[in-house]
């Protein structure tokens, strides 16, 4: 699928920018130490959407933990389906609606299931040894810039100062570190290459070493641990296990580089540049990576022969022009910091933030790395962010740092279009693409239904079965069918924002096919309601009516919920395109027969088909309020009754939570237009994970389930966005959820939905100016708290629910400035 949708780019964001009112006070935005990292949740990270390092930042001992995007074990799916596990299905169904049998559908669906997914690997260790005359050293720091995307290693010893910079270049295809000393000819270092997979280090004809890998056929989640073998390679030509390539080149002014078998010395030099380029077989979802996959010896070869052409100086100088070309189209200001605070290293700042400080620039800190961290891990023409963006140092990641399309994967993506960073979605989007592929055969095999399904997990081979290792998983999340809907609103959500008829027009067909199955897999319940059935709120469990566990179900909350949002989106997309009349017709009768929402005996949103309690009433997932955020069915706006349910749920499920869950009970607040609480839960989750035994940030500010999980990092930068802005309800609402802790402030280059670019100043809690521009023009529906006017606007604000209404047309490309009364 392509778009040529605009963003605010060029003159017209320099035009944006000008007209802010306020100036950013902000210091630097870098996270700084005043030691190197012990542990990999404490090193620094880099990417260019294809690449990553993790940076420990020890003087003589310094560590790369390298990764490539693409690296994964297995090949493209070849499943063979035994041709009775369609008829489960009818037995699950009598099980659930006639005999209401929960225990024994719960045995039944397990018939439903096939293999696990495939694993992200990490793909090798630079040891860099660094020889100084000295193992002691002063004057220690180490910062990663994240809006200079740089990051450096600095001490003394020997009475040398010595630098080393690195970056991750997107048009230069490369990790590029340079070495520098305060005097001549002190760079003296020994350098070599390892990896966790079968690999093999030589060195190369241009003072560089190559390291060869090959990837596993088989890794184990890291879950399962009956298999003797969790890891398992393929020497056959089996289309599983796939070839990787890394080369490292030395380029040096003054003294000597030579390399033997396996080691790289650089001796005595003034200044050196490492150039570090990697590429693998990968070549689709669809190819085999053993006879069908790319060179890739020639791609990795090619890569460093045209970077270590160019000089450090002319490589940063493209590399932050790219950088920034994404990353400063927003900026944030939320207050400023106490000096002595904000000259804390970044480790000290958040212990104090944890135990109560005020630091309203840390807070700016993590949205920005936020959206830092997607532009290095997911650029047009690579693969999706996955469970840990492109950062993993572990064969056996924690849930196979796949693709977890129950919450995990979406949520990677809820900051792009909203932080103006759109394009960036462009390789979910392309999975979603392979997915109605696989999914569609999935569907056939495992339902004999039409249409595309994908279930609880995939992975870089677009894997859509439901997984579990063939009858050893969980339903509650092994069997969860709902992945392709949810996926494909991001689809929808990016015709919203971009309004890119193209765009859509080749989403449609991947759209209508999710519906298809969902049309095709509801039935009737004893009411003449349409109902999922199996169904499963992910990944909870209730106790039935005789207080057993259990958690398969009938129609649960999150799969109608989700099913109405499909529906709406399709049929919204097909009368945007003016297509498919009958499709759009079965659609709304299926829609009018679907069963709603309830409301509980204890005030809440009923999440199962009857009013069950909860086996755990405080878990983590909060999946039946998915109306509420990502979806658009729920709001104090919209229905009072439900939106006070849903807060209820909130309160009865409490604010603890990992630190996903917490990013997502943010949105959730944002939502219900609760500033004060949803800023609660980011300081709940901005504890170090030490001082929140449970969710929170390591050292490096990456989110801790714990473990590591980066979703936590997107969700955060989406929620305090929300609480800026929203335009889920096709208005531009500004300021709709601000806490009381952000009394002053102003952000620039927002986006909402209609394509309008939004800068926004406020004081004392109260907007005082705002700035919106139409990059398609028509009509804009501003709410806002109290009355405004738009310059050069006759509207008028008309007094609302919550507050004020104010619509005009507006001009393409024109910036309307807005000024509160």
């Amino acid at each position: 699928m392509k778009s040529n949708h605009i963003l605010t780019t060029g003159k017209l964001f320099l035009l944006l920018t000008l007209t802010t009112v306020s100036a950013f006070a902000q210091r630097d935005l870098k996270l700084t130490y005043n030691k190197p990292a012990r542990k990999w949740t404490e090193a620094l990270p880099i990417g260019n959407g294809r690449i990553g390092a993790m940076i420990f930042g020890e003087p003589n001992q310094e560590l790369l933990q390298l990764n490539e995007a693409s690296f994964w074990s297995g090949g493209p799916v070849t499943t063979k389906v035994d041709p009775s596990v369609p008829s489960a299905l009818k037995d699950v169904r009598k099980a659930l609606l006639d005999q209401q049998d929960y225990a024994e559908a719960n045995k039944l669906v397990r018939k439903i299931q096939g293999e696990y997914s495939q694993s992200y690997l990490p793909l090798a260790d630079l040891h860099l040894k660094q020889n100084t005359g000295s193992t002691n050293y002063n004057n220690y720091t180490r910062d990663l810039s994240i809006s200079g995307s740089l990051a450096s290693v600095r001490f003394s010893s020997g009475g040398v100062q010595y630098q080393r910079e690195m970056f991750a270049s997107f048009p230069g295809k490369a990790i590029v570190m340079h070495l520098t000393a305060s005097q001549q000819g002190k760079i003296t270092f020994d350098l070599d290459l390892s990896s966790q997979v079968r690999f093999q280090v030589s060195a190369d004809q241009s003072n560089g070493l190559l390291l060869k890998a090959k990837a596993p056929a088989q890794v184990d989640p890291n879950y399962i641990d009956y298999n003797k073998e969790p890891i398992k390679y393929s020497d056959s030509a089996d289309c599983k296990g796939m070839r990787a390539a890394l080369q490292v080149r030395a380029v040096a002014k003054g003294g000597t580089v030579t390399t033997d078998r396996n080691i790289l010395h650089v001796e005595r030099a003034d200044e050196v540049t490492l150039y570090i380029c990697a590429a693998t077989s990968y070549n689709g979802f669809d190819k085999c990576p053993v006879t069908q996959g790319k060179d890739e010896l020639r791609l990795c070869r090619d890569d460093l022969n045209i970077a270590s052409k160019s000089t450090w100086a002319t490589l940063y100088q493209a590399h932050i022009a790219d950088h920034k070309r994404y990353f400063d189209r927003v900026k944030i200001d939320l207050g400023r910091t106490d000096d002595k605070t904000a000259s804390m290293p970044t480790d000290e700042r958040l212990l104090a933030f944890s135990r109560g400080a005020s630091d309203p620039e840390l807070e700016v800190l993590l949205y920005q790395y936020g959206r830092y961290l997607l532009i290095g891990s997911s650029r047009p023409g690579g693969v999706p962010a996955n469970l840990q963006g492109i950062w993993n140092d572990k064969m056996r990641a924690p849930w196979s740092s796949n693709y977890t399309i129950n919450i995990n994967t979406q949520m990677n993506y809820w900051p792009a279009a909203i932080t103006n960073l759109g394009e960036l979605e462009s390789p979910l989007f392309e999975l979603v693409k392979n997915l109605s592929i696989t999914g569609r055969r999935t569907a056939k095999q495992f339902y004999d239904m039409q249409g595309w399904v994908a279930h609880h997990n995939t992975d870089i081979w677009a894997i859509s079965n439901p997984v579990g290792d063939f009858g050893k998983g969980d339903p509650k999340w092994a069997n969860w069918y709902m992945g392709g809907p949810w996926l494909c609103r991001h689809l929808f959500e990016h015709y919203r924002f971009t309004r890119d008829r193209q765009f859509l027009q080749n989403a449609y067909p991947i759209m209508k096919g999710a519906a298809e199955f969902l049309v095709n897999f509801l039935v009737e319940d004893k009411d003449g309601y349409l109902v999922t059935a199996p169904s499963f709120s992910p990944e909870n469990d209730y106790l039935d009516d005789k207080g057993k566990p259990a958690n398969t179900s009938i129609a649960t909350t999150m799969d109608m919920s989700i099913v109405r949002d499909h529906f709406r989106n399709c049929i919204e997309a097909a009368e945007a395109l003016n297509t498919d009349p009958a499709f759009v017709k079965l659609l709304k009768q299926k829609m009018a027969k679907l069963y709603p929402l309830h409301i509980g005996k204890k005030g809440n949103l009923q999440e199962w088909y009857k009013d069950w309690e909860d086996e755990d009433p405080h878990h983590r997932h909060v999946s039946h309020l998915f109306g509420l955020h990502p979806g658009r069915e729920i709001s104090p706006l919209l229905d009072p009754k439900f939106a006070d349910a849903s807060r209820k749920t909130l309160e009865l499920r409490g604010d603890a939570g990992t630190g996903w869950s917490l990013a997502w009970k943010i949105n959730f607040w944002a939502r219900l237009l609760d500033g004060d609480h949803a800023y609660k839960l980011l300081r709940d989750l901005m504890r170090d994970v030490t001082v929140s035994k449970g969710g929170g940030l390591y050292p490096n500010l990456f989110d801790a389930h714990p473990p590591f999980q980066i979703d936590g990092n997107f969700g955060a930068t989406s929620g305090m966005t929300e609480m800026l802005l929203q335009s889920h309800l096709n208005e531009v609402h500004l300021l709709p959820a601000l806490p009381q802790a952000w009394s002053t402030g102003h952000v620039t280059g927002l986006k909402g939905r209609g394509n309008f670019a939004v800068d926004i100043d406020w004081q004392h809690g109260k907007l005082t100016n705002a700035h919106i521009t139409s990059l398609n023009g028509g009509r804009c529906v501003l709410r806002t708290q109290t009355p405004v006017i738009i310059k050069g606007v006759s509207a008028k604000p008309v007094a609302s629910k919550g507050g004020y209404l104010t619509t005009f047309n507006i001009e393409k490309n024109k910036i309307y400035q807005i000024v509160a009364l």
